[in-house]
């Protein structure tokens, strides 16, 4: 059974930091692309951050650039997503997408473009 799990939100004040976690099972990890994507309410669904199956391409979005890093870690199957120097506008609901694919240096930033999501985690910025 395929299975992405998001961890790691929570409330934190601006400025302050959180490491959110995709962990994944059911699937042949190495061969997927991850995206992080996250929703705030009465907004659009916003493609953060995406990393290709080999860690060799990365793409974050302006809105993230400099504050937020993907990272993964392929013997865990868990895609890492560092947020620092957080803002009220960074509150949402994040999740984890996987893409099936054989172009290792290859990420996608569309939502339809992967082939599971996760359940989300709700990260707050707030004082």
């Amino acid at each position: 059974q395929v299975q992405l799990v998001e961890s790691g939100g929570g409330l934190v004040q601006p400025g302050g930091s959180l490491r959110l976690s995709c962990a994944a099972s059911g699937f042949t990890w190495d061969y997927y692309a991850i995206g992080w994507f996250r929703q705030a309410p009465g907004k659009e669904r916003e493609g953060v951050s995406c990393i290709s199956s080999r860690s060799s391409a990365t793409y974050y979005a302006d809105s993230v650039k400099g504050r937020f890093t993907i990272s993964r870690d392929n013997a865990k199957k868990t895609v890492y997503l560092q947020m620092n120097s957080l803002k009220p506008e960074d509150t949402a609901v994040y999740y984890c997408a996987a893409r099936l694919t054989y172009y290792s240096d290859t990420y996608y930033t569309r939502w339809g473009d992967y082939n599971y999501w996760g359940q989300g985690t709700q990260v707050t910025v707030s004082s």
